[in-house]
């Protein structure tokens, strides 16, 4: 038995074989293929329809690969990023390309609604953070758009349509949209404050939950099964990524690095007082009911961006040597608010690091290795702050932070990260989103119990992390950063 982990992410998409032999999992790369927005008629975009052209031969490469391993590919579920999403017509088609969470358009939105609403009362409504790019602010400003849909589908949600036909809104990604209440059901009254469309979604989807079989011409034609099954997982990706985290206790944070961070803890249930409202930390559903308490922060976008630029004018950059080069300048010359919504955009990322860097009264980068010594540090004085900002507002004691995700393979940037925070910080497994991705799909099978703790161990026995100690006398000097950035802020 296989299922194939389809996991999305904001630069590249992956489709990954996991099995289950012997008490152990294995996770097979099989596809991999560039993804990112473009411009589509004035609007940034997601290119979604090639998208799911790539999954579906991912998937055909998936089905001889289990097919060699002497298995069947059984099953399929996918995980991607949250918020962004597709609408429908009474057909089932996409009336536009989907819009990526980057395009500007949302701000008027953003300010159109909250002050309509009272931002605190909002965030009382769900517990949701309020960013420009959420959901609820993006079908505002797709106005009379969003109001002629049939339906609005998010981005794995859309993706399972294309493979079986069936449309389903899986709720630990329905929860990042601020359209859902306290009780994690669809906000009715607010979709009537706000004159949306009610029928534009339908009733949440429990992970686990066999959505169907694969539909699609293309992807039978490619030799996908048409017996393979389409699960829905915990499709946030981050959700799926902390139900893979290995950890063994309850007194750890995790950190998803990718294009973004997602530094939280878990919690029993949501957290939605003042506190937490006022140091803009959210509540997303994970898996088994567990709240995700947590704070988005840039990640290795503004590398990738940097990255690009250079590129663009004919210096080409690899992120492994720069990172090694970055080890070399000295720390903390160049800090950045790694949480500044100035950052969210494409477009001139140096630029806006090196104004950054002027406001906060540091010293200003210049070659590419100062650049991305200058995004490590602030990354890690985020999580810093994040992490002491989780213990304050909850009283949770942080004993040790997991990264999970390609930052793990970030030795740097770890090892910054136990140094800002002054605790270990365990590193991998780097496909954790592919990994709880597969795990739900083997729950829906009936081969894995739903016991979360049993799912992490497994996850522990099969894929070892690497340890990263904070150096004895460094947490000072990150306080002193830290009061410095605080200051510069206001």
């Amino acid at each position: 038995m296989a299922v194939a982990a389809v996991d999305l992410g904001a630069s590249s998409g992956r489709v990954l074989l996991a099995t289950l032999r012997e008490g152990r999992l294995e996770l097979v790369p099989v596809a991999r293929f560039a993804n990112g927005g473009h411009d589509a008629r004035g609007l940034f975009s997601w290119d979604t329809p090639h998208l799911v052209d790539e999954i579906e031969r991912g998937l055909a490469k998936a089905t001889a690969v289990a097919r060699d391993q002497g298995t069947t590919l059984d099953a399929v579920g996918v995980d991607s990023w949250a918020v962004d999403y597709g609408l429908l017509d009474d057909q089932g088609r996409l009336v536009r390309l989907p819009a990526h969470h980057r395009d500007p358009r949302t701000d008027a939105a953003f300010a159109a609604v909250t002050s309509l609403i009272d931002p605190w009362s909002l965030y009382q409504r769900s517990g949701i953070a309020l960013l420009s790019f959420n959901t609820l602010f993006q079908l505002v400003a797709d106005g009379d758009l969003a109001r002629r849909a049939h339906r609005m589908l998010l981005i794995p949600d859309l993706v399972n349509h294309a493979l079986c036909g069936v449309q389903a809104w899986e709720r630990t990604n329905a929860s990042t949209t601020q359209l859902l209440n306290r009780q994690r059901r669809w906000d009715d009254e607010l979709f009537d404050t706000l004159g949306l469309p009610r029928h534009l979604v339908g009733e949440l989807t429990e992970p686990g939950t066999v959505l169907g079989t694969v539909t699609s011409p293309t992807a039978l034609a490619a030799g996908v099964s048409p017996n393979t099954r389409v699960i829905a997982v915990a499709s946030h990706d981050t959700a799926s990524a902390v139900l893979a985290v290995p950890a063994r206790d309850r007194n750890f944070a995790y950190i998803s690095s990718g294009t973004w961070s997602l530094v939280g803890v878990e919690l029993d249930e949501p957290l939605i007082d003042r506190d937490a409202f006022d140091a803009g930390f959210t509540n997303e559903l994970g898996a088994f009911g567990r709240t995700r308490f947590l704070r988005n922060i840039m990640g290795f976008w503004l590398l990738q961006e940097v990255i690009r630029e250079f590129a663009a004018e004919g210096e080409e950059h690899d992120a492994a040597a720069l990172t090694a080069q970055a080890a070399q300048v000295a720390p903390r010359r160049f800090l950045v608010d790694a949480e500044s919504h100035e950052l969210l955009v494409t477009g001139d990322m140096r630029g806006r690091l090196q104004a950054s860097c002027r406001r906060l009264g540091t010293d200003v980068p210049v070659t590419a290795a100062e650049f991305t010594r200058c995004i490590l540090d602030s990354l890690a004085l985020a999580y810093r702050r994040a992490i002491r900002g989780i213990s304050r507002v909850t009283g949770v004691r942080v004993d040790v932070v997991h990264v999970v995700g390609g930052g793990a393979l970030n030795e740097l940037l770890c090892q910054l990260t136990a140094d800002a925070c002054g605790v270990s910080v365990q590193a991998g497994p780097v496909e954790a989103a592919a990994l709880g991705n597969a795990l739900m799909q083997f729950q829906g099978l009936g081969v894995v119990e739903p016991d979360l703790a049993a799912m992490r161990d497994l996850v522990a026995t099969s894929f070892p992390t690497k340890g990263f100690d904070p150096h004895p006398g460094d947490e000072g000097a990150w306080a002193k950063a830290e009061e410095r950035l605080l200051t510069a802020l206001g």
